[in-house]
């Protein structure tokens, strides 16, 4: 059986599908716009205003991840990367239940419902999901704990849909701070300076996600570690 890679795909009329959730802003934002260079027809997923964002190949669409999908999902037969941008994240210590039940749903089980919804268009296209995790996601710190335990939770579930669809290709994504609306109301509640500069750049991550989706088709990137040049902050 011959495999098409992307470029052959789109070359050929076959234009490659992608679902991006978390795109009105940040990190989803910035992916969705390299996808639609790079000649993706793109879902692009948002939860509250989306991004002023227009093009022939890009449709919105609003869920709440929150509470359970409902049917308003985007319908694909073929699906070549679904890429989970939307988190949330509350730093402090003495976390509710409350607060660690939002992390969970959103980090962790909105990914996984929405992936198994399409686990039969990503087969289908030997598609490649992509889940940004986190720092936080291998090592938890004081204050870190919903959001860490979701992003641990989420690691976790990739390994095993690594292994139990073979079909498909899974990698998780662990970026350092990245310079986004998120990471300026995290260094609010840390009592912090927000010192973008020091960041990761929305736009690097994207090409990070852009270069595991054209990996040719004999490798696999499970985990991917992107770290700050400059020193790590506290």
């Amino acid at each position: 059986m011959i495999l098409f890679s992307l470029v052959d795909r789109y070359n050929s009329g076959m234009i490659p599908h992608a679902i991006v959730t978390g795109a009105s802003r940040g990190v989803g934002l910035s992916v969705t716009r390299l996808l639609l260079d790079r000649g993706y027809r793109v879902f692009a997923h948002y939860r509250t205003a989306p991004a002023d964002l227009q093009h022939s190949r890009l449709t919105w669409w609003q869920a709440d991840f929150l509470v359970p999908l409902d049917d308003a999902a985007p319908g694909v037969d073929k699906l070549d990367a679904l890429v989970h941008c939307a988190g949330i994240a509350s730093v402090g210590r003495g976390q509710s239940r409350e607060v660690a039940a939002q992390h969970m749903a959103v980090n962790y089980l909105a990914p996984v419902e929405l992936t198994q919804r399409f686990l039969p268009a990503l087969r289908a296209a030997r598609g490649t999901m992509v889940y940004l995790n986190s720092g936080a996601g291998r090592q938890a710190a004081a204050g870190w704990s919903a959001y860490s335990a979701s992003k641990h939770a989420a690691r976790g579930w990739c390994d095993a849909l690594r292994a139990e669809e073979p079909e498909i290709r899974v990698t998780s994504v662990f970026p350092g701070r990245i310079a986004t609306d998120m990471q300026r109301a995290i260094r609010a509640q840390e009592g912090l300076p927000y010192i973008p500069d020091e960041y990761l750049d929305p736009n690097t991550i994207a090409r990070v996600v852009g270069d595991v989706l054209e990996t040719p088709r004999d490798a696999s990137l499970t985990d991917v570690v992107v770290r700050p040049a400059l020193p790590p902050l506290l």
